[in-house]
């Protein structure tokens, strides 16, 4: 077992962050903590890497127990935190060489580490360069490169790629697979749904600061995949007759999750033409209609009652997790 977590809870006054967390992370998976921000993610990475003692509970890393001190496990992980703890004035190499020392790696190993690192990570051209002067996408594959620097077994990561473009943002991605693929543990905090939905083996769904479920992604998504769902956008937002809808296609279920969209859902295939030309001949210009194949966000709308277009607007606005 890589991480054991037992009864954790923290507080913070009056505000209870976390709550009777519990999970275990296997050796070698890719392991989720996925919910919005001020769901106690972050809070509950602060307590496994020592940056915040938790209430009660306990920590077992590398089959050490961390529960009194973190730090005896310190050689056995890496961490990631949400916001960059590199040096703005030192360049992308001297703030890997820096860390390397900080681990008593030889002078001649880590600047070949950096070097290794820099190659694999894209950031060649920019090895010499102050990393006040990289771009976001930039220091956050940085910031990674120098939390693997001492070739740990686990890697936490605290929202991996909040904030940045989506070009990073995938590159980060594929980078955090090959970690995986390569026998790194890891745990990933996000609130992105996708990523999780792409990058974990299982995900634990964490809503003020409790876990309501842990399952393996492939589990979650198995009692959706007989579901076929399509959704139709509309031009203008105008008034739906969803009960003539309902009327006209009884082996459907009509939902508008906003004004201006209707999702379609059945429990076998169906043609979209015909509920289109409906609407069409109803008054209703339709922009758009697309199939889409069911994903983890209607398993955690329907586990945890926080709803997507939530999640989205902070995936729009790159807030951190908490």
């Amino acid at each position: 077992m890589a991480i054991r977590v037992s009864n954790l809870s923290k507080s913070f006054g009056d505000v209870q962050a976390v709550a009777d967390v519990s999970f275990d992370v296997q050796e070698g998976e890719l392991f989720g903590l996925l919910g919005p921000n001020g769901a106690g993610k972050t809070t509950t990475i602060n307590m496994l890497t020592g940056l915040a003692r938790p209430d009660s509970g306990s920590i077992t890393i590398g089959g050490i127990d961390c529960t009194e001190n973190v730090k005896a496990a310190q050689h056995l992980v890496g961490v990631v935190p949400d916001e960059s703890n590199l040096y703005p004035e030192l360049t992308g190499t001297q703030n890997l060489t820096f860390c390397a020392a900080l681990y008593g790696i030889t002078k001649g190993e880590r600047e070949e580490r950096a070097r290794r690192l820099i190659d694999q990570f894209g950031l060649t051209d920019a090895a010499d360069r102050k990393f006040s002067g990289y771009s976001k996408g930039m220091k956050r594959k940085l910031t990674i490169a120098a939390g693997i620097i001492h070739r740990p077994p686990i890697l936490f990561l605290d929202e991996p790629t909040t904030g940045i473009d989506v070009a990073s943002a995938r590159q980060i991605r594929q980078l955090i697979a090959t970690l995986n693929e390569s026998g790194t543990t890891i745990l990933l905090t996000t609130h992105y749904i996708e990523e999780a939905e792409r990058l974990c083996g299982r995900i634990a769904f964490l809503v003020q600061g409790r876990i309501v479920r842990i399952d393996r992604v492939s589990d979650l998504l198995q009692p959706l995949q007989q579901k076929h769902v399509a959704v139709i956008d509309l031009s203008e937002t105008i008034p739906v007759d969803i009960e003539a809808l309902v009327s006209t296609f009884p082996e459907a279920r009509f939902e508008t999750p906003q004004p201006d969209t209707i999702r379609v859902e059945a429990d076998t295939r169906f043609a979209v033409g015909p509920i289109v030309r409906f609407l069409e001949e109803s008054g209703v210009e339709v922009a758009e209609a697309r199939r889409v194949r069911p994903s983890l966000e209607e398993v955690f709308v329907k586990i945890t009652g926080i709803e997507a277009d939530a999640m989205r607007r902070e995936k729009q606005k790159g807030g951190r997790g908490s």
